[in-house]
This record gives C-alpha cells, structure tokens and sequence, in this order.
C-alpha cells in the first residue's frame, strides 16, 4: 500500500506545537530576567524584579520539567482513556489552554506591581513574588498538562509508516513558533512590558482554534478510549512482547543518554563561545542558532530519511556524525571551524530528535495507549532536562570552568546512546492494516 503524508492535515496539527512553542521560547526569555532584575550582581537597565540570584532563578527556572516529568505521562494516560464529543485530546486542549494562557498574560501583569523604588528588595516585595510565583505555577501546571494531548494528536491522525515524516512538519511548525517569538519579542517588548504576552496568548489561542475547528479525532478510537483501565499508566505496556519492553526500556535510556549531552552543547555553547574564542555577547548565542536552523531544514527530510532506511539506523548515524565533530572540536578549538561542526551538526541531531517519538509510539500494541507512550517518551526526556543542567554543570565546575569539555561530554554521551540503541530491535515503522 503506498500511503502518502497529508501535509494539510498534519500542518494543522502542528498549530497546537506552534503556539506551544512561541509561549515558551517567550516565558524562557523574560521570567528570568524577572527574577533577577534590581540584583546588584545582574545588569538589566530600566527593569524591575524581584533581585533573585541566578541559583535560585535556576531552581525555579526547572520547575516546568520537574512538572512535566509527572504529569505528562499521567495526562497521556488519561487522555487515552476518555471520550466525548470533542474526542480525547481535545477537552485537555480546550480547558488547560485557555488557563495557560490567562495565567501567561498576568505574569507582566504581576511584575508592573513592583514598585521601582523596591525593584530587587524581595523582603519588601512578598505579595508580588508570592502572586508571580502563582502565576507561574498554574502556567506551568496548565502547560505541562496539555502538552501531552496536543502531542498525542499526530499519531492519533497518522498512519505508522508515515509517523517519522509528520513528526518532521511539527517540529519545524514549533520550530517557526520559536523563531517567531525569537525575532518578535524584542520589537514587541520595546512597545511595553505586556506586549509579547498578549501577542503570544492571541498566537496560542488561534493555534486553539485551529485545531478546534480543522482537526477532528478519528471515531474508530473511541471503544479504546472506553476500556476500563483508569490511570494504570503500565497497563499498556503489558500488552507487548517482552522483547518490545526490552527495547522501550534501551530506548528511554537511549533518549535520556542523547537529551543530556545535547544539552551540554545547548547551555555551555554561547560560554564557549566567549570565553575559548573571544566572539562578543550577541555573536556568542548564534552558535547554537545555526544548529537550530540546520534542524529545522532538516526536518521534513529527515523523516523521509528514516523511512528509506530505517528510524535506527538513521539515529545511530546522526548521534555518530554530530559526535564525531564535537569530539573534532576539542582538539580543533576554531572559531571559523564551529561553524560548519555546528550546522552539520544540527543536521545530525535532526536525524536523531524527529525519529526517537516515532519509534517509542510504534513500540506500542495498541493505538489506544498512545497517549501513554507519548508520556513515556517524555518521563526520559524531561528527566534528561532536569539532570542535565545539574550534571554538566558540575563537570565544567570540575574541569575549572573549562567550556572546551562540553565536546567530550557531549560525545560521551551519545556513544552511550548509541550503546542503548543497539540493544532496541522494536519501533520501526508498522505495515499498515489492508482493510
């Protein structure tokens, strides 16, 4: 059977990974600046905030994964389990992102209360911070619930053998929502505090109607969605062989092994840019940009790629090739040459990040649990993102504070990822079902 991608369809879909995207791209960028504004050890001219240090900042600033790490899986679960008019997906979508996106726009809201006389004074500051960290909190909690769902939605409406290929069209619909949040929000800051807020609550709430109005559950999941299996999140995994438990376990390891050494290279790449090469303040973060346009580039093609010969095959040659040039770049130490690594780079990491959430979905027995493989794919993720910082960070404290290390790290990592995705024999793409 020769199944072809419906880009229409799955580019709609992708709208809920756009707006995702733009609120989070915005939230990263200015909730810390926030935080520490009118500290005496952190420069930001003309704002106010509540003059935390950057520790603390950074204990709060994880606060989404350690959130996501729990609900995610538990929502994915859930989601597979209930059905209404609106289906399965979309009543988490068409609640928590509304709540999302009022607490979003009360964060600016929140900090205009601090009175610029105070600006860093927190012992002075107690209601504000306590109504910002409000704020925050129900954000996270509102985001991290429904993120899941709107996840779960491309396998949901995409045929196995074409999951790699739709994953590519999201991530580069979250890709264009980060670059648009990137380039837009000082423009829009320069117009007042609540600018990027609002313009990022309207981008998330028309991503919420487009996917209200335009995308629409299949009716064939709804006896799955019936079955009365609660909120056992395991339940599902319990339907496969053992060999496929042998390989979701691998492939979590795997997928905890890569996100941790990338985000060595995500943290410590604009550090060693400045300190080992000597770039400025601005040039220093274009580094890792270029990765990230190579990526989005990249996308579509690399599900194509998967497609032709294979998801594992595929992401073992990309962990191998952006490896191999980060390990190149210890010894090269080049600042004309981190170019070329860092855009061949994202090529590579391309060809690993759009196949890994195919293949955990396609170790499933079943459409109906796969909200729940969605989940999973995320315990591994969200706990790479928060053990990463934490681990890095103390191996470039170790080496002190030599940011060449990141591309030893880096490569250590993915060699074990590599290690895991030997022991995965499942996840390929399925053979569709002839009717």
């Amino acid at each position: 059977m020769n199944l072809k991608l419906n880009y229409k369809k799955t580019f709609l879909i992708g709208f809920g990974f756009f707006g995702i995207s733009v609120m989070w791209t915005l939230y990263n960028s200015y909730v810390p600046i926030y935080l520490q504004a009118g500290s005496p050890t952190f420069d930001a001219p003309g704002e106010v905030g509540f003059g935390l240090g950057a520790g603390l900042t950074g204990v709060i600033m994880t606060l989404d994964n350690i959130a996501a790490f729990f609900l995610l899986p538990l929502i994915g679960v859930w989601s597979d389990r209930i059905w209404t008019r609106f289906g399965r997906r979309m009543p988490f979508i068409l609640v928590l992102a509304p709540i999302a996106i009022v607490a979003f726009i009360l964060i600016p809201v929140v900090v205009q209360m601090i009175p610029p006389e105070f600006s860093g004074q927190v012992d002075r500051l107690g209601t504000p911070l306590a109504l910002f960290m409000v704020a925050v909190g129900v954000f996270l909690t509102a985001m991290a619930s429904f993120r899941t769902p709107v996840i779960a939605l491309m396998p949901d409406l995409t045929p196995s053998p074409l999951r790699s290929q739709a994953n590519g069209v999201i991530n580069l619909m979250g890709g264009v929502g980060t670059l648009i949040a990137t380039l837009g929000s000082g423009l829009l800051y320069g117009m007042g505090r609540m600018v990027p807020f609002v313009f990022g609550g309207v981008l998330m709430t028309a991503a919420v109607l487009m996917l209200y109005f335009f995308v629409k559950e299949p009716r064939e999941l709804e006896a799955a969605a019936h079955e009365d299996e609660g909120l056992g999140a395991l339940r599902g995994i319990k339907r496969v062989s053992t060999e496929a438990r042998r390989s979701l376990a691998f492939l979590m390891g795997a997928i905890f092994c890569w996100f941790v050494g990338y985000n060595a290279v995500e943290t410590f790449l604009s550090s060693y840019g400045v300190s080992e090469l000597g770039m400025s303040i601005g040039q220093a973060p274009l580094l890792l940009g270029v990765a990230s346009l190579a990526f989005l580039a990249f996308a579509i093609p690399s599900g194509y790629i998967a497609a032709r010969f294979g998801r594992r095959r595929t992401i073992i040659s990309g962990l191998t090739v952006f490896g191999v040039l980060l390990a190149a770049n210890f010894f090269l130490r080049n600042a004309t040459l981190i170019w070329p690594i860092m855009m061949i780079g994202g090529i590579g990491w391309s060809l690993v990040n759009i196949n890994s959430l195919p293949m955990v979905l396609d170790i499933s027995a079943s459409n109906a649990d796969l909200g729940t493989y969605t989940g999973l794919y995320y315990i591994a993720s969200q706990l790479a993102a928060v053990a990463g910082p934490i681990i890095n960070g103390y191996i470039v404290e170790w080496g002190g504070g030599d940011y060449n290390l990141i591309f030893v790290v880096t490569p250590a990592f993915f060699l074990l990822a590599i290690l895991c995705m030997l022991g995965v024999t499942k996840g390929e793409a399925k053979e569709p079902v002839s009717s």
